[in-house]
Formats: C-alpha cells, structure tokens, sequence
C-alpha cells in the first residue's frame, strides 16, 4: 500500500497566518523524505495524521478518517502541545484546519531536546486496547497494551518485566519487535523498540484492527 501516492516530500512551515491551501495536482513521481507526523483528536477519538504544511494560522494534513467543514478538532504535534482549531476544507483525503489562536512556528521548528518546563517531545501515541506477548529468553508473557507511538508501547501486566531487560514484542496481527524495557511501575511498563515502526505500516496496522 502507499500513502499520499509517495508524492509529499517534505512538511512545509510557513509564519503566515492563513491556513495552508489544498495541494496542487503535480505529474512525475516523488518520494517521501520528511514528513511530521501529528495527533488528531476528533470527538474525543485519537488517530495519526501526516502534517503536510504548517503556518502560524493553521495547517494541512493527511488524514485517515471522514472530516467535514466546520467540525471542530484538536492537533497534538508534540506530547506538550495541543492545538485548538476547526476544519476549514477537505479534499482528497487532505484537510485544513485553522488554529483558534496563532503558533509560534519559530518555537516549533526549533524542537529543542527539552522544552522550558521539563518535557521531552516524543513521537505521537494513540490509546489503544490490545495484547501483546513479550517474550525473553524462552519465557513468554501475555500483557495488554495501553498505547502506542512509532518508536514503543506502554503495557500493562502483573508480571512487568523489569527495566533493561531485552525483549520481543509481538502484537495480536503484527510482526514481531526487538524492543527493551525503559521503566516499570505498579503493574505497567514503558517499551522501546530497537527501531521506529515505519508510520505506513503503523497507520495499515491501526486501521485493520477491529
């Protein structure tokens, strides 16, 4: 399956204040290279979207769930922010959304490591309800999976493994991930993999699931 016919290069940032205007038909083939990935919230659900073009006054994304115009939205492009807007246009599976409030897009393109209250910016994480298996050595867990981002999950299990250890996770429909544990506390545990999920891969996975 490909995404957006592989023909986005690049998210584009722009300090306007208008919202990013539908994409241009273009003919010849071109490739993804960066593309910022970003949380939709609508009507209190969570799903991924592609962030094609960002301006101080709103945005384009790809999005992979019916929008209409009018309809209000949230867009989390980092873990401690959250953006406030609503749909301004739909087309083709892309869609506008205009911010009720101007964003710093210098801050944004800035990404520091640690923002100034102590965070850390981290890929997107979709709430999910699941099981997964993580197995070390020849001994295999069943636990439940909380939520997942490209680069790991958090679970729950009575039997969390502990911090360090080096597992594979295989989730109900997915192929199996090296990964190690980062944290473990009160019957839940955080999990990186050695290697991000690629994001079509991620979104074909999410949208099987029942």
């Amino acid at each position: 399956m490909t995404y957006i016919q592989d023909r986005v290069v690049e998210t584009g940032f722009s300090f306007s204040n208008d919202v990013p205007s539908p994409p241009e038909r273009r003919t010849g083939e071109r490739h993804i290279k960066i593309l910022r990935v970003g949380t939709l919230v609508v009507d209190g659900r969570h799903e991924l979207c592609l962030i094609r073009n960002i301006s101080a006054g709103g945005l384009m994304a790809h999005v992979y769930s019916p929008l209409t115009p009018g309809q209000r939205v949230t867009v989390e492009l980092k873990t401690n922010q959250r953006l406030a807007g609503r749909v301004i246009w739909v087309r083709e599976g892309n869609a506008g959304i205009q911010f009720d409030a101007a964003m710093d897009v210098a801050e944004l393109l800035a990404n520091p490591a640690i923002t100034d209250n102590g965070w850390r910016p981290r890929t997107p994480r979709i709430e999910i309800d699941g099981m997964a298996t993580l197995r070390s050595g020849a001994h295999t867990t069943w636990v439940h999976v909380r939520d997942i981002s490209q680069s790991g999950i958090k679970v729950e299990s009575d039997r969390a493994p502990p911090p360090g250890e080096e597992i594979v996770v295989t989730l109900e429909g997915f192929r199996a991930l090296p990964a190690v544990v980062r944290w473990s506390k009160e019957g839940h545990c955080g999990i990186a993999f050695n290697q991000l999920i690629p994001f079509g891969e991620l979104i074909d996975w999410l949208k099987r699931r029942p």
